[in-house]
């Protein structure tokens, strides 16, 4: 056996149907695309979403809201967390740099404290942003804050 002789096994294939070849064939006259309408003429492609005519789902569904293309997004970290991470790896300052090295915030992120918890020591605190009620716990736990 050499490619130059390899042929498909008995029955595995079949020929194409050829349609439109005359009455004979059992497929002429429409070719097997019925009568009239749109599916049965050439260049007939089906539009997406298209429902026969019926008001299509997407125009049926009422639309709502919008995207603020000039929303600032934040990460944000609790006061329990700042405390725990400053107790852990005894820290005076708790900065973006040292929530990325503990894995809180990935690279670009930018960081909002939010006063969930509580702090128990006076830590120098760096974010990009700061709840009023996280920045009045920080200070008067006896900590500074520090907006980037």
């Amino acid at each position: 056996m050499e490619l130059s002789n390899i042929r498909p096994a008995a029955g595995s294939t079949k020929s194409k149907t050829r349609v439109g070849r005359g009455p004979g064939s059992g497929k002429g006259g429409t070719s097997t695309r019925g009568h009239k309408g749109a599916k049965s003429r050439s260049g007939y492609s089906r539009k997406i979403g298209f429902e026969g005519g019926q008001m299509p789902l997407q125009r049926r569904l009422p639309k709502f809201g919008f995207k603020n293309i000039n929303r600032v997004e934040y990460k944000a970290i609790n006061l329990d967390v700042i405390d725990a991470l400053a107790t852990a790896k005894n820290l005076d300052k708790v900065g973006i740099e040292e929530l990325r090295a503990a894995g809180f915030i990935s690279r670009r992120q930018l960081v909002k404290i939010l006063a969930n918890g509580a702090i128990n020591r006076a830590v120098a605190v760096e974010a990009n942003a700061f709840s009023a009620a996280a920045q009045q716990a920080i200070e008067a736990a006896g900590g500074s804050i520090n907006k980037v």
